[in-house]
């Protein structure tokens, strides 16, 4: 996750660290190849899943951080750990771990690999609903561009991956947008909304590069935006793309909190399919 890259790079400034990265797996497992943790002399940093295959893992890194390690041979060839009554857990499968001594001269190299394959989303509008999810989404595998017609909305602290954008007209913005956003629509406005989402459909028409577009509003507003998008040439297929209501169903609350958690649980879902 992008807060712990942020944790993990700002300790290895000032001391060294053993990466542990779950290389590939087996069976069942209780993270998949790709995750990671950071151990420090004091402090750790991430999770490759808990459990006495963790445990094993520090004490393993830790002796490898006690050794020295800055050599220059970077990571070894992973060591596998069968998950079974030796390691006291159930699950079954298999884990190969590898296990990095790295350092301060490798926090940039580091930034670009931990943070690859986030996923882009595109948010447009700063209010409520807005400001609480740009809160939710912080810890969450997501770069967020934060965009409104208005450049007065925006917080003055932000988490590191969200980038704020002011575009007048708010449409003009969706040109720019990186491939494979997911898009959200919460503009002020009903009108601004509808803006932004005609140009979202002409450009996933153009391009088809916006795995998901959430507009947020109740069925009636979207029965009366289908008409006006119908009316403007969008087929049928093309509009089954949008997705309104959005959040999760099932939950009913309306506080901004509540659906910012909502919206976020459908992003990470539309990850899954992916």
């Amino acid at each position: 996750m992008k807060h712990h890259t942020e944790s993990f790079l700002r300790l290895l400034a000032s001391e060294p660290a053993v990466l542990v990265q779950v290389a590939s797996t087996q069976g069942s497992v209780p993270r998949e190849a790709g995750t990671w943790m950071a151990v420090f002399a004091q402090a750790l940093v991430g999770t490759i899943g808990g459990g006495h295959l963790e445990h094993q893992a520090i004490a393993q890194a830790r002796a490898k951080l006690q050794a020295g390690g800055g050599d220059g041979t970077g990571a070894e060839l992973p060591v596998r750990f069968a998950l079974g009554p030796a390691l006291g857990q159930c699950c079954g499968g298999v884990v190969y771990l590898s296990f990095e001594w790295v350092s301060a001269s490798d926090v940039p190299a580091l930034a670009q690999r931990l943070d690859y394959g986030l996923a882009p989303v595109a948010l447009f509008g700063g209010g409520h609903v807005g400001h609480a999810l740009a809160q939710v989404l912080a810890p969450l595998p997501f770069a967020l561009t934060w965009i409104d017609s208005r450049d007065d909305v925006f917080p003055d602290t932000l988490a590191a991956q969200v980038v704020c954008e002011y575009s007048e007209p708010v449409q003009a913005a969706v040109h720019g947008l990186a491939p494979q956003s997911r898009v959200l629509i919460m503009s002020f406005s009903h009108a601004e909304d509808l803006d932004v989402l005609m140009a979202c459909l002409q450009r996933q028409r153009e391009k088809a590069d916006l795995p998901y577009i959430g507009l947020i509003g109740s069925k009636t507003k979207w029965a009366t935006f289908r008409h006006r998008l119908e009316a403007r040439g969008f087929t049928a297929a093309e509009l089954a793309h949008v997705t309104c209501p959005i959040g999760v169903p099932g939950i009913s609350g309306k506080e901004p909190e509540v659906i910012a958690v909502a919206v976020a649980a459908q992003l990470l879902q539309t990850l899954n399919a992916a």
